[in-house]
């Protein structure tokens, strides 16, 4: 609630005013930094660095801005943010001075805005605190790592304040530097800005007062305009420059490495995988066909090459933990598509039999890491689990990752609302009315305004629907991922800072998963599944009747029993999971599954690809025998004869 645009939009802006760098300083976090960094591709090739740093908030309240110039740097980052949020409540956390002291390295300090100790002791008058303030910041950082930051925002006051930055960076023989404390990309960001401060002082505009920014100075400026601001202190601009060319690090050099896994002595992870797969091979067939033994080759070499022996390894070990906790666990996904996840007991899908692509799971030409998702009971079955991988890599070698819950629909209403002091119940109304869906333009959001009791002429219809707008997608606050997880031998608080969770004994990344994915971070997903949870307690209430044959698991419930598929062909699934949505069984009396893998073109049918591309009904017209299959080239036939000359799946 106090950055006015996305990362992506700040360093687009940036490049466009060409500048080279631009410093993204989340308050207690590293939060944009990823995005940032991101962005840079889609900078056309435009030299461009996005320096890592962040605001820190102090003990004593006050806020001191640091950058980094090394991977040790970051890390030292990393750890001092974590140490302070684990110990204390969310949202909550304040760094020691006496921390900050031990995690200097590699960090270059800034004195900062009116919340930095200097500046905040300037503004009580009180010069003698503030180049105490100064004189601890040198001690910490060195005369060569600390700057006295100056800032011209065309305010009342900021003369003096600048002569007595400037006569304090002479007393301690300290360089200024000049910077805008950008909080938005471009002026029109002001409004929403002011609306991020009400919110977080929970007031309106109204009430606000001197809370809210003086003007809309806080965009980022060009060079020239900076050198406009600050052309009698020209020293402060070059030493920006010079700062920005040397802080090098970037978020590609994070030195992250997926654990390795504890092979027994004198196998290596390879070797170890080969015996546990081909051992497993033989539990699942008995005797291992030549099919079956050069297609386990296949997959093990491409595993091998691309360096992903540990991952499968580690997968394994949780599916492990997972019977010894007596948790059911069934992965999912393109993982089925892997005879080695088959025979490992990973998945359930027998990739031989069922004729699947492992090339869909896995290739030569991938860089990505493999996705194995893995379906847990939901409760605390689950949590048992999660908490056992958390116990494994401690302290701080596992997290979830985040989610970052953003400004939508009812919520960007109800805030921006708030803001503007409209009616609660008009408010509701909108709710109320409000269905789902992405961002509404301005017409079709009017007509929905209106209906919810606000007339158009209003006074503040106009500002309602643009800071609606200006807000939608904008971060809210950090949630947690549903289920993924990402781990490291070394410590991820090397990595990414952590933090708590809002759920007891759960621990968070600062980055959600597409963050992770850009930067290489491997994720691994424990989902929860109600399904599971009424599955496994099935299960269980069956094998303890007394006449009752036992269930071991999912594989031993026949898939070929026809009452069920009677009942299947009538509709009959209400509660039957994946086939149980209105579309579904609207398409099953149509389909009429008879088979295993008709129930697995039934899954498949009912999604976006095959309904936007209009192959439902040329596949119930094929299968029903009212339309004769096409496989569009006689080449495709091997591909595509299972569907009929349908192409329903990924691979086809």
């Amino acid at each position: 609630l106090r950055g006015a645009s996305q990362p992506e939009a700040l360093v687009k802006r940036a490049a466009a005013l060409g500048m080279p760098a631009l410093a993204v300083c989340d308050r207690d976090g590293v939060y944009g930094s990823a995005r940032a960094q991101y962005a840079i591709k889609d900078l056309g090739g435009r030299p461009f660095h996005a320096i890592v740093g962040s605001e820190l908030t102090m003990e004593d309240g006050s806020v001191v801005p640091v950058l980094v110039t090394s991977r040790l740097g970051y890390q030292n980052l990393c750890r001092m943010i974590t140490q302070a949020k684990l110990r204390a409540a969310k949202n909550a956390s304040r760094i020691r001075w006496s921390e900050l002291e031990i995690f200097a390295e590699g960090l270059i300090c800034l004195t900062g805005d009116e919340e930095g100790p200097v500046r905040r002791a300037l503004m009580r008058g009180d010069r003698e605190s503030a180049s105490l303030a100064l004189t601890q910041l040198c001690r910490i950082f060195g005369h060569q790592r600390t700057f006295v930051e100056v800032q011209r925002h065309q305010v009342r006051g900021e003369v003096w304040m600048l002569r007595q930055l400037r006569d304090l960076a002479t007393c301690h023989r300290l360089p200024l530097l000049a910077t805008n404390g950008a909080c938005y990309a471009e002026p029109g960001g002001r409004l929403v800005f002011d609306a991020f401060t009400c919110l977080r002082h929970h007031t309106h505009l109204d009430e606000a007062g001197i809370l809210l920014a003086k003007n809309a100075q806080r965009h980022l400026k060009s060079p020239r305009e900076m050198a406009a601001l600050f052309a009698d202190l020209p020293e402060a601009i070059t030493n920006t420059l010079r700062l920005a060319e040397r802080l090098t690090f970037t978020l590609k050099d994070l030195g992250y490495a997926f654990p390795q896994y504890p092979a027994p002595k004198g196998e290596t992870a390879a070797s170890f995988l080969r015996k546990k797969a081909y051992l497993g091979a033989q539990k699942r067939y008995g005797n291992i066909s030549a099919k079956v033994r050069k297609q386990l080759d296949h997959e093990l070499r491409i595993i091998e090459k691309l360096g992903f022996c540990g991952y499968f390894l580690i997968v394994w070990d949780i599916i492990n933990t997972c019977r010894e906790k007596d948790v059911m666990v069934q992965g999912r996904g393109s993982a089925a598509n892997s005879l080695v996840c088959y025979c490992l007991e990973i998945t359930a899908a027998d990739a031989i039999k069922h004729e699947l692509l492992f090339e869909r799971f896995l290739s030569e030409g991938r860089n990505s890491w493999p996705d194995i998702d893995l379906d847990l009971p939901s409760g605390q079955r689950r949590e048992s689990i999660i908490q056992s991988v958390y116990e494994r890599f401690a302290p701080n070698g596992a997290a979830m990752t985040a989610n970052v819950i953003t400004y939508r629909g009812r919520s960007a209403m109800r805030e921006v609302g708030k803001v503007l002091n409209l009616p609660k119940d008009t408010l509701k109304r909108f709710s109320d009315l409000y269905g789902s869906g992405g961002a509404e333009d301005t017409s079709a959001l009017r007509q929905r305004v209106g209906m919810a009791g606000l007339s158009a002429q209003h006074p503040r219809l106009p500002a309602l629907l643009t800071l609606y707008q200006n807000v939608y997608g904008l971060p809210r606050h950090l949630g947690q991922h549903s289920g993924g997880m990402i781990i490291c031998d070394t410590g991820l608080d090397a990595v990414v800072p952590l933090e708590p969770a809002s759920m007891p004994g759960r621990v968070v990344a600062q980055w959600d998963k597409d963050d992770c994915e850009d930067l290489g971070i491997i994720k691994v997903d424990l989902l929860g599944l109600g399904m599971m949870s009424a599955l496994q307690d099935c299960f269980t209430l069956c094998n303890t009747r007394k006449n009752g044959r036992e269930i071991s698991g999912m594989a031993a419930i026949p898939a070929d029993d026809p009452d069920t598929y009677a009942m299947i062909q009538k509709a009959d699934t209400i509660g039957l999971f994946q086939i149980e949505s209105r579309a579904q069984m609207a398409t099953l009396p149509r389909l009429k599954p008879r088979e295993f893998y008709d129930l697995v073109v039934e899954v498949a049918i009912i999604r976006p690809g095959p309904i936007v591309g209009k192959m439902v009904h040329p596949y119930i017209e094929r299968r029903n025998g009212r339309e004769k299959p096409d496989y569009i080239d006689e080449r495709f036939k091997s591909v595509l004869k299972r569907t009929l000359g349908v192409p329903l799946f990924q691979e086809q």
